[in-house]
Protein backbone atom coordinates (compact mmCIF):
# COMPACT_ATOMS: atom_id res chain seq x y z
CA UNK A 1 0.00 0.00 0.00
CA UNK A 2 0.95 3.37 -1.35
CA UNK A 3 0.18 6.08 2.10
CA UNK A 4 0.34 9.89 1.37
CA UNK A 5 -0.48 11.67 4.91
CA UNK A 6 -2.44 14.91 4.09
CA UNK A 7 0.00 17.84 5.65
CA UNK A 8 -3.60 20.11 6.66
CA UNK A 9 -5.65 17.71 8.49
CA UNK A 10 -8.98 19.11 9.08
CA UNK A 11 -10.07 17.73 12.57
CA UNK A 12 -9.46 20.88 14.39
CA UNK A 13 -12.53 22.13 12.46
CA UNK A 14 -14.51 18.92 12.98
CA UNK A 15 -17.33 19.25 15.79
CA UNK A 16 -18.60 16.33 16.70
CA UNK A 17 -22.15 17.93 17.86
CA UNK A 18 -22.40 19.91 15.07
CA UNK A 19 -21.56 18.30 11.82
CA UNK A 20 -23.36 17.35 8.78
CA UNK A 21 -23.60 13.58 7.87
CA UNK A 22 -22.98 12.32 3.91
CA UNK A 23 -21.26 15.78 3.97
CA UNK A 24 -18.22 15.92 6.29
CA UNK A 25 -15.66 14.22 4.74
CA UNK A 26 -12.23 12.97 7.18
CA UNK A 27 -8.94 13.61 6.13
CA UNK A 28 -7.77 10.77 3.61
CA UNK A 29 -9.01 8.13 1.43
CA UNK A 30 -8.65 4.90 -0.54
CA UNK A 31 -8.25 4.87 -4.49
CA UNK A 32 -6.71 1.76 -6.34
CA UNK A 33 -7.17 2.04 -10.43
CA UNK A 34 -7.60 -0.88 -12.88
CA UNK A 35 -5.84 -0.47 -16.35
CA UNK A 36 -4.35 -3.62 -18.66
CA UNK A 37 -6.41 -6.02 -17.09
CA UNK A 38 -5.01 -5.93 -13.70
CA UNK A 39 -5.52 -3.63 -10.46
CA UNK A 40 -2.87 -1.59 -9.37
CA UNK A 41 -1.10 -0.58 -5.73
CA UNK A 42 -4.03 0.21 -3.22
CA UNK A 43 -3.39 4.17 -2.23
CA UNK A 44 -4.20 6.16 1.14
CA UNK A 45 -4.45 9.63 -0.20
CA UNK A 46 -5.91 13.02 1.35
CA UNK A 47 -9.32 13.52 0.78
CA UNK A 48 -10.18 15.61 -2.57
CA UNK A 49 -11.29 16.13 -5.95
CA UNK A 50 -10.11 13.75 -8.80
CA UNK A 51 -10.53 15.15 -12.42
CA UNK A 52 -12.77 13.28 -14.57
CA UNK A 53 -14.28 14.59 -17.85
CA UNK A 54 -17.74 14.40 -19.04
CA UNK A 55 -16.65 11.36 -21.21
CA UNK A 56 -16.18 9.01 -18.59
CA UNK A 57 -17.56 5.73 -18.88
CA UNK A 58 -19.15 5.33 -15.66
CA UNK A 59 -21.49 8.59 -15.82
CA UNK A 60 -22.55 7.65 -19.21
CA UNK A 61 -23.22 4.05 -18.64
CA UNK A 62 -23.94 3.48 -15.59
CA UNK A 63 -21.17 0.48 -14.20
CA UNK A 64 -20.78 1.78 -10.56
CA UNK A 65 -21.93 -0.21 -7.45
CA UNK A 66 -21.13 0.37 -3.66
CA UNK A 67 -21.39 -0.34 -0.39
CA UNK A 68 -22.73 1.01 2.85
CA UNK A 69 -21.05 -0.22 6.41
CA UNK A 70 -19.38 1.60 9.76
CA UNK A 71 -16.56 1.82 11.89
CA UNK A 72 -18.12 1.86 15.83
CA UNK A 73 -15.40 3.80 18.81
CA UNK A 74 -16.25 2.51 21.95
CA UNK A 75 -16.06 3.78 25.58
CA UNK A 76 -11.96 3.32 26.08
CA UNK A 77 -11.16 4.67 22.22
CA UNK A 78 -10.78 1.25 20.66
CA UNK A 79 -11.86 1.29 16.95
CA UNK A 80 -14.04 -1.67 15.20
CA UNK A 81 -15.36 -2.52 12.52
CA UNK A 82 -18.35 -4.81 11.86
CA UNK A 83 -18.97 -7.82 9.42
CA UNK A 84 -16.68 -6.64 7.07
CA UNK A 85 -16.55 -9.53 4.94
CA UNK A 86 -19.83 -9.42 4.24
CA UNK A 87 -19.60 -5.75 2.26
CA UNK A 88 -16.59 -7.24 0.84
CA UNK A 89 -18.67 -10.21 -0.90
CA UNK A 90 -21.49 -8.39 -1.76
CA UNK A 91 -19.75 -5.67 -3.61
CA UNK A 92 -18.26 -8.43 -5.60
CA UNK A 93 -21.54 -9.78 -6.23
CA UNK A 94 -22.39 -6.50 -7.73
CA UNK A 95 -19.64 -5.67 -9.70
CA UNK A 96 -20.01 -9.40 -11.21
CA UNK A 97 -23.79 -8.12 -12.22
CA UNK A 98 -22.19 -5.02 -13.75
CA UNK A 99 -19.28 -6.56 -15.83
CA UNK A 100 -17.32 -4.54 -13.40
CA UNK A 101 -13.39 -6.39 -12.50
CA UNK A 102 -13.58 -7.84 -8.83
CA UNK A 103 -11.97 -6.24 -5.95
CA UNK A 104 -9.34 -8.26 -4.04
CA UNK A 105 -10.03 -9.40 -0.36
CA UNK A 106 -6.36 -7.71 0.37
CA UNK A 107 -7.46 -4.40 -1.12
CA UNK A 108 -10.95 -4.06 0.20
CA UNK A 109 -10.46 -5.03 4.09
CA UNK A 110 -6.49 -3.79 4.26
CA UNK A 111 -7.72 -0.37 2.49
CA UNK A 112 -10.78 -0.08 5.11
CA UNK A 113 -8.09 -1.00 8.27
CA UNK A 114 -5.97 1.56 7.01
CA UNK A 115 -8.09 4.23 6.30
CA UNK A 116 -10.10 3.88 9.53
CA UNK A 117 -6.96 3.63 11.82
CA UNK A 118 -5.40 6.64 10.22
CA UNK A 119 -8.55 9.14 10.75
CA UNK A 120 -10.13 7.66 13.73
CA UNK A 121 -10.17 10.53 15.47
CA UNK A 122 -13.15 11.65 12.82
CA UNK A 123 -14.98 8.59 14.46
CA UNK A 124 -17.48 10.57 17.41
CA UNK A 125 -17.89 8.33 20.23
CA UNK A 126 -21.60 8.07 21.93
CA UNK A 127 -24.94 6.51 21.24
CA UNK A 128 -25.72 6.31 17.35
CA UNK A 129 -22.37 7.71 16.56
CA UNK A 130 -20.12 5.82 14.02
CA UNK A 131 -18.05 6.92 10.97
CA UNK A 132 -20.40 5.85 7.65
CA UNK A 133 -17.86 4.28 5.07
CA UNK A 134 -18.33 4.05 1.22
CA UNK A 135 -16.07 1.67 -0.80
CA UNK A 136 -17.45 2.10 -4.41
CA UNK A 137 -16.53 0.83 -7.39
CA UNK A 138 -16.92 2.68 -10.89
CA UNK A 139 -15.72 2.87 -14.48
CA UNK A 140 -13.29 5.62 -15.51
CA UNK A 141 -12.29 5.10 -19.12
CA UNK A 142 -13.21 8.41 -21.48
CA UNK A 143 -14.68 6.76 -24.36
CA UNK A 144 -18.50 7.37 -25.57
CA UNK A 145 -18.90 3.86 -26.42
CA UNK A 146 -21.66 1.43 -25.00
CA UNK A 147 -19.69 -1.54 -24.10
CA UNK A 148 -17.72 -2.67 -21.08
CA UNK A 149 -15.25 -0.22 -19.98
CA UNK A 150 -11.50 -0.94 -19.77
CA UNK A 151 -10.50 1.39 -17.00
CA UNK A 152 -12.44 1.43 -13.23
CA UNK A 153 -11.44 2.98 -10.39
CA UNK A 154 -11.71 1.75 -6.40
CA UNK A 155 -12.25 3.84 -3.24
CA UNK A 156 -13.12 4.50 -0.12
CA UNK A 157 -14.65 7.30 1.27
CA UNK A 158 -16.10 7.88 4.91
CA UNK A 159 -17.92 10.27 6.79
CA UNK A 160 -19.12 10.74 10.18
CA UNK A 161 -22.70 9.75 11.00
CA UNK A 162 -25.26 10.51 13.68
CA UNK A 163 -28.90 8.73 14.38
CA UNK A 164 -31.42 10.28 11.91
CA UNK A 165 -34.96 9.20 11.20
CA UNK A 166 -34.89 9.14 15.39
CA UNK A 167 -38.83 9.51 15.07
CA UNK A 168 -41.48 6.94 13.35
CA UNK A 169 -41.88 7.78 9.46
CA UNK A 170 -44.93 7.37 7.13
CA UNK A 171 -44.47 5.29 4.74
CA UNK A 172 -46.56 4.64 1.20
CA UNK A 173 -47.00 1.20 -0.30
CA UNK A 174 -46.54 1.71 -4.07
CA UNK A 175 -49.06 0.20 -6.43
CA UNK A 176 -47.16 1.49 -9.50
CA UNK A 177 -43.59 2.33 -9.55
CA UNK A 178 -40.94 -0.55 -8.76
CA UNK A 179 -37.80 -1.08 -7.39
CA UNK A 180 -36.44 -3.44 -9.25
CA UNK A 181 -37.68 -6.31 -11.67
CA UNK A 182 -36.96 -9.91 -12.48
CA UNK A 183 -33.44 -10.54 -14.47
CA UNK A 184 -32.87 -7.23 -13.46
CA UNK A 185 -30.31 -5.51 -11.02
CA UNK A 186 -31.96 -5.14 -7.59
CA UNK A 187 -29.78 -7.76 -5.46
CA UNK A 188 -26.62 -5.33 -6.54
CA UNK A 189 -26.02 -1.92 -5.06
CA UNK A 190 -26.16 -0.83 -8.16
CA UNK A 191 -26.09 3.14 -8.53
CA UNK A 192 -28.42 3.66 -10.61
CA UNK A 193 -31.00 1.53 -8.21
CA UNK A 194 -30.65 4.69 -6.32
CA UNK A 195 -31.28 7.43 -8.96
CA UNK A 196 -34.50 5.35 -10.40
CA UNK A 197 -36.32 5.57 -6.85
CA UNK A 198 -35.43 9.08 -6.34
CA UNK A 199 -38.69 10.56 -8.55
CA UNK A 200 -41.03 7.73 -7.20
CA UNK A 201 -40.24 8.85 -3.42
CA UNK A 202 -40.42 12.48 -4.17
CA UNK A 203 -44.21 11.75 -5.38
CA UNK A 204 -44.55 10.27 -2.12
CA UNK A 205 -43.22 13.30 -0.09
CA UNK A 206 -45.22 15.28 -2.01
CA UNK A 207 -48.75 13.48 -0.56
CA UNK A 208 -46.95 13.92 2.78
CA UNK A 209 -45.08 10.28 3.39
CA UNK A 210 -41.26 9.95 4.21
CA UNK A 211 -40.73 6.95 1.99
CA UNK A 212 -41.94 4.52 0.12
CA UNK A 213 -42.51 0.17 0.35
CA UNK A 214 -41.62 -1.34 -2.46
CA UNK A 215 -44.07 -4.20 -4.15
CA UNK A 216 -43.36 -6.46 -7.02
CA UNK A 217 -42.99 -5.32 -10.45
CA UNK A 218 -45.51 -7.87 -11.56
CA UNK A 219 -49.11 -7.11 -9.51
CA UNK A 220 -47.96 -4.98 -6.55
CA UNK A 221 -49.14 -7.50 -4.44
CA UNK A 222 -45.86 -8.28 -2.65
CA UNK A 223 -43.70 -6.35 0.17
CA UNK A 224 -40.21 -5.99 -1.33
CA UNK A 225 -37.92 -3.33 0.48
CA UNK A 226 -38.63 0.04 2.10
CA UNK A 227 -36.59 2.96 0.51
CA UNK A 228 -33.35 1.76 0.83
CA UNK A 229 -34.13 -0.49 3.66
CA UNK A 230 -34.72 -4.25 4.12
CA UNK A 231 -38.75 -4.17 5.64
CA UNK A 232 -39.76 -6.19 8.70
CA UNK A 233 -43.27 -6.92 9.88
CA UNK A 234 -44.58 -8.56 12.95
CA UNK A 235 -47.80 -9.92 13.10
CA UNK A 236 -48.47 -11.01 16.49
CA UNK A 237 -45.37 -12.30 17.71
CA UNK A 238 -44.08 -13.63 14.59
CA UNK A 239 -41.79 -11.46 12.17
CA UNK A 240 -41.58 -11.88 8.89
CA UNK A 241 -39.05 -10.79 6.11
CA UNK A 242 -39.40 -11.38 2.51
CA UNK A 243 -36.50 -13.87 1.23
CA UNK A 244 -33.69 -12.56 -0.83
CA UNK A 245 -34.02 -12.41 -4.41
CA UNK A 246 -32.71 -10.91 -8.09
CA UNK A 247 -34.56 -7.95 -6.69
CA UNK A 248 -34.22 -7.97 -3.20
CA UNK A 249 -30.74 -6.67 -1.63
CA UNK A 250 -29.18 -9.02 0.89
CA UNK A 251 -29.06 -6.43 3.33
CA UNK A 252 -26.19 -6.86 6.19
CA UNK A 253 -28.34 -5.46 8.89
CA UNK A 254 -31.66 -8.16 7.88
CA UNK A 255 -29.58 -10.84 8.45
CA UNK A 256 -28.20 -9.20 11.98
CA UNK A 257 -32.05 -8.63 12.68
CA UNK A 258 -32.64 -12.32 11.85
CA UNK A 259 -29.91 -13.85 13.76
CA UNK A 260 -30.55 -11.35 17.09
CA UNK A 261 -34.29 -12.26 17.18
CA UNK A 262 -33.46 -16.29 16.74
CA UNK A 263 -31.07 -15.83 19.74
CA UNK A 264 -34.23 -14.22 21.96
CA UNK A 265 -36.41 -17.41 20.76
CA UNK A 266 -38.47 -14.94 18.30
CA UNK A 267 -40.40 -16.81 15.32
CA UNK A 268 -38.88 -15.82 11.59
CA UNK A 269 -40.57 -16.52 8.78
CA UNK A 270 -38.17 -15.61 5.72
CA UNK A 271 -41.18 -15.16 2.91
CA UNK A 272 -43.29 -13.60 1.00
CA UNK A 273 -45.12 -10.44 2.71
CA UNK A 274 -48.47 -10.24 0.82
CA UNK A 275 -50.09 -6.26 1.23
CA UNK A 276 -53.48 -7.69 1.78
CA UNK A 277 -52.10 -9.70 4.87
CA UNK A 278 -50.91 -6.92 6.50
CA UNK A 279 -53.86 -4.76 5.64
CA UNK A 280 -55.83 -7.63 6.84
CA UNK A 281 -53.84 -7.79 10.54
CA UNK A 282 -53.83 -4.48 10.70
CA UNK A 283 -57.57 -3.84 10.59
CA UNK A 284 -58.44 -7.01 13.15
CA UNK A 285 -55.16 -5.84 15.46
CA UNK A 286 -52.87 -8.57 15.06
CA UNK A 287 -50.63 -6.65 12.97
CA UNK A 288 -48.17 -4.96 15.46
CA UNK A 289 -45.61 -3.23 13.74
CA UNK A 290 -43.51 -2.39 10.78
CA UNK A 291 -39.96 -1.23 10.30
CA UNK A 292 -37.07 -1.00 7.75
CA UNK A 293 -33.56 -1.81 8.65
CA UNK A 294 -30.23 -0.79 6.96
CA UNK A 295 -26.85 0.15 7.68
CA UNK A 296 -26.80 3.99 7.76
CA UNK A 297 -30.39 4.01 9.71
CA UNK A 298 -30.02 0.88 11.69
CA UNK A 299 -33.70 0.71 12.13
CA UNK A 300 -36.70 3.11 11.27
CA UNK A 301 -40.31 1.96 12.95
CA UNK A 302 -43.15 2.89 11.15
CA UNK A 303 -46.01 4.88 12.51
CA UNK A 304 -48.77 4.73 9.23
CA UNK A 305 -49.29 3.17 6.03
CA UNK A 306 -50.69 4.64 2.91
CA UNK A 307 -52.46 2.08 0.87
CA UNK A 308 -54.99 2.62 -2.38
CA UNK A 309 -55.81 6.74 -0.81
CA UNK A 310 -55.80 6.06 2.68
CA UNK A 311 -53.39 6.22 5.76
CA UNK A 312 -53.82 3.79 8.07
CA UNK A 313 -52.15 3.77 11.52
CA UNK A 314 -49.91 1.56 13.26
CA UNK A 315 -49.78 0.70 16.95
CA UNK A 316 -47.25 3.04 19.03
CA UNK A 317 -45.72 0.37 20.78
CA UNK A 318 -43.10 1.26 23.81
CA UNK A 319 -39.72 0.31 23.47
CA UNK A 320 -40.43 -2.94 25.94
CA UNK A 321 -42.73 -3.74 23.76
CA UNK A 322 -41.08 -3.35 19.94
CA UNK A 323 -39.05 -6.03 18.36
CA UNK A 324 -37.79 -3.68 16.16
CA UNK A 325 -36.81 -1.45 19.48
CA UNK A 326 -35.37 -4.39 21.25
CA UNK A 327 -33.32 -5.68 17.90
CA UNK A 328 -31.63 -2.40 17.49
CA UNK A 329 -30.67 -2.12 20.76
CA UNK A 330 -28.82 -5.77 20.87
CA UNK A 331 -27.36 -4.65 17.46
CA UNK A 332 -25.56 -1.26 18.79
CA UNK A 333 -24.76 -2.81 21.89
CA UNK A 334 -22.79 -5.60 19.47
CA UNK A 335 -21.44 -2.84 17.36
CA UNK A 336 -20.30 -0.58 20.29
CA UNK A 337 -18.17 -3.48 21.90
CA UNK A 338 -21.54 -2.60 24.75
CA UNK A 339 -22.42 -6.57 24.99
CA UNK A 340 -20.49 -9.66 24.59
CA UNK A 341 -20.03 -11.18 20.92
CA UNK A 342 -21.12 -14.11 20.08
CA UNK A 343 -21.74 -13.95 16.32
CA UNK A 344 -17.68 -13.51 16.43
CA UNK A 345 -19.14 -10.03 13.93
CA UNK A 346 -16.39 -7.13 15.54
CA UNK A 347 -13.29 -6.74 14.13
CA UNK A 348 -11.00 -4.56 16.00
CA UNK A 349 -8.77 -2.39 14.02
CA UNK A 350 -5.14 -2.02 15.29
CA UNK A 351 -3.16 0.99 15.68
CA UNK A 352 -1.00 -0.62 12.26
CA UNK A 353 -0.15 3.08 11.09
CA UNK A 354 1.00 4.62 14.47
CA UNK A 355 4.32 4.56 12.31
CA UNK A 356 3.77 6.22 9.20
Amino acid sequence: MIIQKTENSRISTFDPNNFSFGSTFIDHMIICEYENGKWGDVKLVPYGPIPFTPAMMGVNYGQACFEGMKAYKDKDGQVFLFRPEKNFERINKSAKRLAIPEVTEEMFLDGLKALVDIDREWIPQGEGMSLYIRPLIFATEEALKARVANKYMFAIVATPAQSYYSEPVSVKISDHYSRAANGGVGSAKAAGNYAASFYPTQLAIEEGYEQIIWTDDATHEYFEESGTMNVFVRINDTIYTPPTSEKILDGVTRDCFIQLAKKRGIEVKIEPIAVKTVIEALKNGELKEVWGVGTAVVTTQFQALGYQGEKLALPRLSDEESYAAILKKDLVDLQTNLSEDPFGWRVMVDHVLETV
